[in-house]
């Protein structure tokens, strides 16, 4: 940091060791020294703009995103019976939609009643949309051509993998995905005719392996930090 002209503030900085839920009551506590300054670990940490946990579970950055947009729905249905519905679906879709899909590929592997918190916020968007409370939610998001929580997830994924795999992604995201025709005795493979990727094996099955092996892997432009199983380290 020096040779960079860099000063560590550690006002500023946090420390997350990450591990398995099942590890969690073995993680350090204690300060260490970073630089000439002592950093506490903390539980969660915030790196850009998303809320990481030491598991890797989102328990922090789902109930944010909720808590976040629902104070907007509060305030936007105080006036929604003041403006034509075109203006409305426009002030809606600016702001719900974008708070929901900012960082959700993060979200991939995360359980369903976690991705239902998120599909509640999209329900209730749409009825205000519309003042509807009684209609079926489904007709709603088609008319307003709103995808699902995890289809949602699902897409993003798909076009970070489409970016790296055309060029248009950084270097460090694209050297992550191997094709299966590229590896060694699979050639004579039926599937190394497709566009299919390796998806790296897991030892142990558990959230933090599937998390970080297979979800991470797919689509490595998730979260915009190298999460390794020791520590990371946000400035």
């Amino acid at each position: 940091m020096s040779s960079n002209r860099l000063q560590l503030n550690a006002a500023k900085t946090e420390v997350l060791w990450c591990s398995s839920a099942r590890r969690q009551s073995q993680l350090p506590t204690s300060p260490f020294r970073v630089c000439s300054d002592l950093v506490t670990p903390s539980t969660v940490v915030r790196d850009l703009g998303i809320d990481l946990d030491s598991d890797i579970s989102m328990r922090a950055q789902v109930p944010r995103t909720v808590s976040h947009c629902y104070c907007i729905l509060r305030r936007l249905r105080s006036i929604r019976r003041s403006l034509p519905e075109p203006v409305s679906q426009s002030l809606i879709v600016a702001v719900v939609p974008t708070k929901l899909d900012f960082g959700n590929a993060t979200l991939a592997g995360i359980p369903s009643f976690q991705l239902n918190r998120l599909q509640a916020i999209m329900n209730a968007a749409a009825r205000l949309v519309f003042l509807s409370s009684r209609d079926h939610i489904t007709p709603l998001l088609h008319r307003l051509q709103w995808l699902r929580g995890p289809e949602r997830i699902a897409y993003k994924q798909a076009v970070l993998v489409h970016q790296c795999l055309r060029g248009f992604a950084l270097a460090y995201l694209a050297d992550d995905l191997q094709p299966v025709a590229e590896l060694s005795g699979r050639q004579r493979l039926r599937i190394s005719s497709t566009s299919a990727l390796v998806v790296p094996p897991t030892r142990l099955r558990s959230s933090f392996s599937r998390r970080n092996g297979r979800n991470v892997e797919q689509s490595p432009a998730g979260s915009g930090v190298i999460i390794t199983p020791f520590i990371t380290i946000i400035l």
